[in-house]
C-alpha cells in the first residue's frame, strides 16, 4: 500500500489534470442544428452558448412556433454534441492517470 504522501500527491495532480481538462472544454466548439440547418446552435463543449444562427426564411410571425420547435431541437443537438465531446475529453485526461482500483472520478 502507497503511504500517505502518495497518495495526497496523486490527488493533488488529479484536481490538477481535471482543472486543466475543464477549462480546455470551454475552448472546443459544438454546433447543433434542426430543420435541415435552419436553426443553429454553436455552444462550447462545457456547455456555454456561444452563438443562434436562424435561416431569414423563417422569420414571419406564422412561423414562431416552428420556430420555437427548431430552436429547442437545436439547443438539444448542441448539448447532446457537447456532452459527447465532454466525455471523450474527460476519458483521455483519466486514461493517463493512474488511479487506484475501483476510484472513480465525480463525472
Amino acid at each position: 500500500m502507497k503511504n500517505i504522501d502518495e497518495i495526497l500527491a496523486m490527488a493533488q495532480n488529479v484536481q490538477s489534470e481535471l482543472e486543466k481538462a475543464q477549462a480546455n472544454l470551454d475552448t472546443i466548439e459544438v454546433e447543433g442544428a434542426s430543420g435541415g440547418g435552419l436553426v443553429k446552435v454553436k455552444a462550447s463543449a462545457k456547455g456555454r452558448i456561444i452563438g443562434i444562427a436562424i435561416d431569414d426564411s423563417l422569420m414571419v410571425a406564422s412561423e414562431k412556433q416552428m420556430l420555437e420547435d427548431l430552436l429547442t431541437a437545436a439547443f438539444n443537438d448542441a448539448r447532446a454534441k457537447a456532452d459527447a465531446v465532454s466525455g471523450t475529453e474527460m476519458s483521455k485526461m483519466t486514461s493517463g492517470l493512474q488511479l487506484p482500483p475501483g476510484f472513480k472520478l465525480p463525472f
